[in-house]
């Protein structure tokens, strides 16, 4: 069964539908990246899969055992949040706040949780720091493996690279591609079109008309071939 199946989904706010009869499934290490232009409901989608907004119409089944509390979400970043003034490790931590139900402190497993994470996305010499006085990729990785110490099976990153140099955007495309090549099913809204088309392995692509399938179905279609040609990306990078 489908971790994630959208069924006739809808989605918009109070004074309208952006986008609607919206079907598609997200399989146990399946890549999908969701593209579209700007305004076409990629973020509405994700706030709806992570149930912090209803949608319009439709439903969304979640499967083999996933619950809302085990998907990981790495946010787009606001300036208030870029400086927060807490530590790297408390930051990390944080993600196993849905583990710890009414207990409130971290136990031993946690606190383990939280360094293995640190040392899988290269940030244990991080730990003490101030997370408002990393760099931009610093803070990706420390949020990243926040997003880990809450799941194990569903990553959602909502434009990851945004605002990062192209030395960092390539070393975060390496790290999440391992992280799904080590099991975590990866579900990215991104702008880069080249990027979802070299590392994803399905492609949903929100607008006019929606398309839904693999990445190489993409590539072969009338709809992914204008949006490459528009974005100035062959697919071939």
């Amino acid at each position: 069964m489908a971790l994630i199946k959208a069924e006739s989904l809808a989605l918009g706010y109070d004074n309208g539908i952006i986008v609607k009869d919206l079907d598609f499934e997200v399989n146990a290490g399946d890549y999908l990246c969701i593209v579209g232009e700007n305004g076409s409901g990629k973020s509405t989608l994700m706030r709806t899969l992570l149930g912090l907004q209803n949608p319009k119409g439709g439903r969304i089944i979640l499967g083999d055992g996933l619950t809302k509390k085990e998907i990981g979400y790495l946010p787009q970043q606001t300036q208030v949040q870029k400086d927060f003034p807490a530590s790297v490790r408390e930051i990390v931590i944080s993600g196993c706040q849905a583990r710890c139900g009414l207990r409130p402190f971290y136990n031993r497993e946690e606190k383990g949780l939280a360094e293995k994470n640190m040392e899988r996305l290269g940030i244990t010499d991080l730990s003490a720091r101030s997370y408002r006085e990393l760099s931009g990729g610093q803070q990706q990785r420390v949020l990243l493996a926040r997003a880990l110490c809450a799941t194990q099976k569903l990553l959602i990153l909502d434009e990851p690279v945004s605002g990062l140099d192209v030395k960092v955007t390539a070393e975060l495309y390496t790290i999440i591609k391992e992280l799904n090549h080590d099991g975590i099913t990866i579900i990215m809204v991104s702008h880069d079109i080249a990027a979802a088309v070299k590392y994803a392995s399905h492609i949903l692509h929100i607008g006019d008309q929606i398309f839904f399938g693999t990445r190489d179905s993409y590539l072969e279609s009338r709809q992914g071939k204008l949006f490459l040609e528009a974005e100035g990306s062959d697919g071939n990078e």
